[in-house]
Parts: structure tokens; sequence; C-alpha cells
């Protein structure tokens, strides 16, 4: 296969070789491995379920050592709100409120999200917005029949010359309403982050967006900064970054060769959320919070969230310090055998860290060796929710191509379901992953971590797209909480159903936990 003059401009335009974009070709070709399940992570093997008193304690440690850490929220935030609104885009193209009634379109197609939707249009914090819309439009909407009021509120919602909606950048969508103010995912990161940030230096906040919407988001916090600062009483460092275009991944057809945009250029593609890597690479922080930007609640229940995330943290705490403590004895103290045991069982039980049934007959020194490095590593907390049918991904015992069976997050579509076995222990998964995450990057003598040595590259995903009606193969890089983090030390940790909130589709807004009454 070769590529143009003009190719190879466009290629390394994007600030990729050649080279690379051969390895791309062949990983299409070649297909990617599915992971091996070997079980799946439950309470007790794999999930940690604190006690009452332990969560207790977890808080008041964070709490005890906060202001004397670095700490960051971390959210990845460059996703569209589209896909929020997907039955309603359907809604707009299949209905005609002068041929066929509302009731009986709704009863034919079986549309339960629409009649949701339509009976609880008032709840919706950007109700008086399209009703605004509306009025602009010259639409006497009171005097509409039933028909065609579903019609034109949707279509002043989503229509690109009118508000839009599907066009909004998610973490700047209206969530919540209070009273007569609008707030947005974004703004409801920042207050989260409040109850939790050091009381020492401003709110560290740091967003991925794309770089389109930088704008928007700016001018999103001149608006709200003052506000926010005033009720929560900190000030804020808000920082942005993009997915490094280097990222993008080549896309192709059906037939495994380049697939070509209407002018005949190559076309590229973000490559998952796996290419925040860097992002989050580039944080100079001790702490680091990860969750996404859709998994935010009203303020009545901001207080149960941020308790959970404390617990994360006091656990990650507790588990760097005596980490630091057990690397600067190996490399300072001649340590006996007890010592190494001692050192060994926290890796087994703690890190969930699988030891060489060798390591008994390795020298002294080697033994040294083998736990400083099994040690050093970044740090992972996770919270794991009960699974009530969420889709994601979720905590697994994965056997790796050398045998080494390690804890990882594991997406559905890394699983080969057509494999009973595999598909068996699948179903035997009790927990899910919400993105509920507290890291640390640093090593134990303050230096930040290269995360692109503790990647697994061969935990890549191929899926199926569509551009301008065209199927189109893409690959993304291995997911950031999935093979980006495949090799370092973890822990899960169960938390409740309470602290995971996503809005995936527009009747999520509905849910208690996005509502003040």
């Amino acid at each position: 296969m070769k590529f143009s003059e003009k190719d190879i401009e466009q290629i390394e335009a994007h600030n990729l070789s050649i080279e690379i974009i051969y390895r791309q070709i062949e990983q299409f070709k070649s297909g990617v491995n599915f992971t091996n399940l070997k079980a799946a992570a439950v309470i007790n093997n794999g999930i940690i379920a604190p006690t009452y008193l332990e969560v207790d304690n977890y808080v008041k440690l964070f709490d005890e050592n906060k202001d004397k850490l670095s700490i960051v929220k971390f959210v990845p935030a460059s996703g569209a709100a589209t896909r929020m609104f997907k039955f309603l885009f359907d809604f707009l193209k299949d209905y005609n409120p002068k041929v066929q009634s509302l009731n009986a379109f709704i009863n034919k197609n079986q549309l339960k999200d629409l009649t949701l939707f339509l009976i609880a249009l008032e709840k919706f914090p950007f109700y008086h917005k399209v009703l605004e819309q509306l009025k602009e439009n010259r639409i006497d909407y009171d005097s509409l029949n039933p028909n065609e009021k579903a019609y034109e509120f949707v279509k002043a919602m989503l229509e690109e010359d009118q508000l839009n909606f599907g066009a909004y950048p998610k973490g700047l969508f209206p969530f919540h309403k209070y009273n007569n103010d609008i707030s947005t995912a974004f703004e409801e990161h920042l207050f989260e982050m409040a109850f939790y940030g050091s009381r020492k230096t401003p709110l560290w906040v740091h967003f991925t967006i794309s770089e389109v919407h930088k704008n928007k988001f700016t001018e999103e916090f001149k608006r709200i900064e003052e506000r926010v600062e005033s009720i929560t009483g900190f000030p804020y460092e808000i920082a942005f970054s993009y997915q490094h275009q280097s990222t993008d991944t080549i896309a192709l057809n059906t037939k495994n060769e380049p697939f070509r945009n209407d002018d005949g250029s190559l076309y590229f593609r973000p490559s998952g959320h796996g290419a925040l890597l860097r992002n989050l690479n580039a944080i100079d922080a001790d702490v680091i919070f990860i969750s996404n930007i859709d998994n935010v609640v009203v303020k009545h229940y901001k207080a149960e969230v941020a308790k959970y995330k404390k617990v994360l943290a006091g656990m990650l705490i507790e588990v760097r310090q005596t980490i630091f403590s057990y690397i600067k004895l190996l490399k300072t103290k001649k340590l006996g055998d007890a010592d190494l045991d001692e050192i060994g069982n926290f890796i087994t039980n703690k890190l969930n860290y699988h030891i060489s049934e060798e390591f008994e007959k390795y020298s002294h020194k080697y033994k040294v060796e083998y736990l400083i490095e099994a040690l050093n590593r970044p740090i992972r907390v996770c919270g794991m929710v009960k699974n009530e049918g969420e889709p994601g991904g979720g905590p697994f015992w994965v056997k790796d191509e050398s045998g080494k069976v390690s804890l990882q997050i594991v997406e559905s579509a890394q699983i080969n379901k057509k494999d009973k076995r595999q598909k068996r222990i699948l179903d035997n998964a009790t927990h899910f992953n919400p993105v509920d995450i507290v890291c640390s990057i640093k090593d134990y003598e303050g230096k930040t971590f290269d995360l692109e040595q503790f990647v697994n590259h061969n935990a890549a995903f191929i899926t199926m797209k569509t551009k301008v009606g065209k199927s189109v193969k893409a690959l993304e890089l291995p997911g950031l909480w999935n093979g980006s983090m495949a090799y370092w030390n973890s822990i899960f940790v169960e938390v409740p159903v309470s602290t995971f909130n996503p809005v995936k589709t527009v009747n999520d807004l509905l849910k208690p936990s996005h509502q003040l009454s």
C-alpha cells in the first residue's frame, strides 16, 4: 500500500509518521486480541468493601493530610451532547404532526423514552430556554395542539439554526436548575471540588476538551467564577488541555484500505480516551481525582459523593505512604527474609500483584530488585459500584500472554462473548466501573512517572463507526483506565451506587440526583 506525497504531507501535519500509519494498518489487518478473563473481581477477591469504621478512618486520614498535598481534579470533557438526544433526533426525522397523532406514533413505535420526556418537560432545566426560543420564532406555543407542541419544542431544541443542543459540549449543557440559576456539569464539578480540595491553595480542576470549544468553556468560567467562589469561599485555578493530534489514528474502510474524505484526503479519527494519557502525565500533583464530565449531582447529594471520594483518597494516601517506606527500606537496609516476606505479603494482598512462583529461588539481591520494581509504579484506587445493569467496563482478574494474572478494568468490547467460558465470567460480574478514580503518578522521590511505560499496548480496540453513511473501521488506543493503566498498582473498592449518576440520555436529568425536588 503506497501513499502519495500529498498523503505523506497530511500524515506529517498530524505529527504522525508513515511508519506509525503502516503499524496502525497492520494492527487493523491482524486484529486485536480479546482479553483473557480468569475470573470476575468480587468482594474479598479483588474488591474491598470497607466497614463503616474504615470509611470514617479513611475520610479522617485524607482530611488530615490534604492541606500538605497538591490535589487536582482531572475531568475528560471533550464529548458532545449529541448522543443524549438520539431518540429526539429520531422523533424529528420520523414524525409528521400533520399526518399522524402523537399518541398513535408513540404507541405504534413503543416510544417509552419520548413519552417520559414529554410528560416531564417542565422539570428539565432548559424548559424555559426552549420557550424563549419558540417566542423568538414567533410561535404561539400555548395555542398549538399537542402534536404540534411536541414537534415544535423538540425542533427548537435540536435544529442547527435554533438552540442546536446536540452541538453543545456535554460539559456546558444545562444539567440542573436552582431557582432561577441554571447549572452545567462544568459548574457542578467546580462545586464538588470544594468538598475535598486543599484549603491552602486555589482549587485546581483540569478539563480535557475539544480545542474548538475552549472559548466557550473560558466564557462559561468567567460567567460563573464570582458566584462559585463566593458560595464555596475558595479561589479556583482552571486548566484546559486537548487531545494531541499525534494520537489520532487512520480510519479504514471495510476492505482495510484507507478511508478517504470526499476531497480525497485521508480520514483520521481521535483514538478514544486512551489518548488522554499524555494529558494526565503532564499534571504535577500528588493526588489526582478522575471522573467523567457527566457524573455530577445536585447540591443536596454532593456531601455523600464527596465522602466516598475521600475514602478512596484516604486509602491511596495510606497505601502510598507504605509503598514509599518499603522502597526506602529496600534501598537503604539489608533486610532479612521475614522483612522481605512482609513486603511480599503487602504486594500480594494489598496491591493485588501476583508474585512469581519462582520468587523463593531468587538470590537476595534479585529479590530486593523484584520487590522494588513491583512497588515502584503509579497507584490507582478505583471505586466500583454494584452491577445494576449499567453498560460499561468492569473489574476482572485477567491473564496476559505470559500467564501473569492481574487486576484490570475491562470493557465489554474487549471480551469474546462467543467463548462460553468468557461469557460465563462476564455474566458472573458483580460490579462495574463508574470511572471514580483517585491516583498517584509520582514515585517515592517525588518524580512523575513516565506513564507510557505502564501501558498494555495490546489492549487496543477496533470499532465500527459511520462517516457520511459509510462504514468505517476505527482504531482506539488502550482506554485511559483500561490498557493505559494496565501495569499500575490497582486497588478496587466498593462504593455506593449513589455516587454514580451519569447523564447518558436527556431523560437521566429526571432522576432524583439531578432534581432538587
